[in-house]
């Protein structure tokens, strides 16, 4: 910062020696030059000395006050945290529960106090299932909302396209719930964009492994002809040692019988569905409808009620799908606030990677004293990897994390989706592969929990 010089005119009085100066941050105070030699009166000795004193009294403070300014601390800034998700096309479950999860994450933050003592302010944007719209919203949730951070978006497209062509110059953080694609983890965004689940390199495998477990030797595979569909499919089949039969899904279609038979000409024993929730209801109907199939093996996009509520619990019971999953202790002060808020757990998917990604957020903001973009980026891996006070998820854990940052601690937040270490790409360095199943009474089942670690 530079400051202007001012040149006070010369005064009789000795208070007039005490001549301020316009800065670019303030007003800084200067002494009055005196010319070679001059000694003021004895009589005004006491004046000048009163005059020194205070001098040093008030450029101290101000000093104080130019450093807190060029430090970026906005204490009398809320920080402000937006949710970037599909609301109006996709999963209407997961929709519910993501929304609800953000909201319950800050529901706790001000329950605790807020950060920097005051509350935590949110937005929610829809990008539905449109990469286009997805950079449209960050832009407007960055330029005219004034976030500071961004929970989203969830789906592998819209995050590549948001991750490249918005985080890389806008300088705010965005952490993704829910985003698997690979090509994420070497995405131009100048360390502005996390994720907060496991990419498909850890899910892939996991399915391909899990129909081996179920006998199968020969499988179908309907994907979704788009990036994320792309990459799983591509994964799956490098992680798979039977035969198998890929046929691509244009988006939008109304039926797919005719990727149906071809997927299961070579005698496909099950359909490995990789799909979005509204696509794998028409092609389940179908699979069912045509008799070519009765057996199928699930994404994690498929990790929640639609199918059930769709087709009918007894056509889908005992089919298996792998999808995100909880650590082993899976935060129960979490999941009990969770129903006293809703009443109800959750049941779709990517729950709390969405709550974890706002607390996260809010703690990094926390722990570097500032709603700065680069600055909560820079605090992302310290609050949840390194030394620290252990926190968990819940409202009692936040609080505590808050207290402990404001005091200048160190903490480590394991969340209620898992650990939470980052690694020099935004990816996870650990994190669990959940196995699960529809059962004939029309609920989720978790069977069993598989740690990656990269």
């Amino acid at each position: 910062m530079r400051a202007q010089r001012s040149i006070a005119r010369e005064s009789t009085s000795p208070a007039a020696r005490c001549s301020e100066a316009e800065t670019t941050s303030g007003m800084l105070l200067t002494l009055q030059p005196r010319r070679s030699g001059s000694i003021p009166p004895r009589s005004n000795r006491s004046n000048a000395t009163t005059c020194t004193m205070a001098v040093r009294v008030l450029v101290t403070l101000l000093l104080a006050t130019v450093f807190a300014t060029c430090g970026e601390t906005r204490h009398d800034q809320a920080l402000k945290l937006g949710l970037l998700t599909y609301i109006s096309e996709g999963s209407a479950q997961n929709a519910q529960d993501r929304q609800r999860a953000f909201h319950l994450a800050i529901a706790h933050l001000n329950q605790a106090g807020g950060v920097f003592g005051r509350p935590v302010e949110a937005v929610v944007a829809d990008t539905a299932q449109n990469p286009d719209r997805a950079v449209g919203e960050a832009r407007r949730l960055i330029e005219e909302e004034h976030v500071h951070a961004i929970v989203g978006p969830s789906t592998s497209v819209n995050s590549l396209a948001v991750a490249e062509r918005v985080a890389v110059t806008a300088g705010i953080p965005f952490v993704s719930p829910a985003a698997g694609t690979a090509r994420l983890t070497n995405a131009v965004d100048n360390d502005f964009f996390f994720r907060a689940t496991l990419s498909h390199r850890a899910y892939a495998p996991a399915l391909a492994r899990l129909a081996g477990e179920r006998g199968y030797h020969n499988v179908g595979v309907l994907y979704r002809d788009d990036l994320w569909g792309q990459g799983l499919t591509q994964a799956f089949a490098d992680a798979w040692d039977g035969s198998i039969r890929s046929v691509p899904v244009g988006i939008g279609q109304t039926s797919v019988a005719d990727a149906l038979r071809e997927s299961a000409a070579g005698g496909a024993q099950v359909l490995v569905v990789l799909l979005y929730p509204a696509e794998a209801v028409i092609a389940a109907r179908e699979a069912l409808d045509l008799g070519l199939y009765d057996q199928f093996l699930w994404s994690g996009a498929l990790q929640n009620l639609d199918l059930i509520e769709a087709i009918g619990a007894d056509a889908l019971a005992d089919s298996y799908g792998v999808g995100a999953s909880a650590s082993g202790q899976p935060a129960p002060a979490w999941v009990e606030s969770y129903v006293q808020a809703y009443g109800e757990p959750p049941v779709g998917s990517y729950a709390r990677e969405v709550y974890d990604a706002a607390i996260a957020l809010a703690l990094a903001a926390q722990a570097g004293n500032s709603t700065d973009g680069a600055v909560i980026r820079d605090h992302l891996r310290t609050v949840v990897s390194g030394p620290g006070e252990p926190i968990t998820a819940g409202p009692d854990g936040v609080a505590r994390a808050l207290e402990v940052l404001a005091d200048g601690g160190q903490i480590v937040y394991q969340g209620a989706s898992g650990p939470l270490a980052w690694d020099a790409n935004g990816d996870l360095r650990q994190g669990y592969v959940g196995v699960w199943r529809y059962t004939s009474d029309g609920r989720i089942e978790h069977v069993r929990r598989i740690l990656h670690e990269s």
